[in-house]
């Protein structure tokens, strides 16, 4: 794969994340969790979690304060 600057695009990330603050978080979290199992590895844990969330591998659970409403 042909690692370029904005592949994937950055707005085809935040729309399956939901919001760019859940697609950074969850990138964060993964890169963390990468680092910890695998720190011997030619792909950089950062780019290996967008490429898991890019291809739908990365599962994200949302905090129950996303789907709560403001009710008046």
């Amino acid at each position: 794969m042909n690692r370029q600057m904005n592949h994937p695009p950055v707005f085809e990330l935040e729309k399956k994340a939901g919001c760019r603050y859940m697609l950074v978080t969850s990138v964060a979290k993964r890169a963390r969790q990468i680092i910890a199992k695998d720190a011997e590895s030619d792909i950089k844990p950062v780019t290996r979690a967008i490429e898991e969330m890019y291809n739908d591998e990365l599962e994200l659970k949302y905090p129950s304060e996303y789907f709560q409403t403001s009710e008046k």
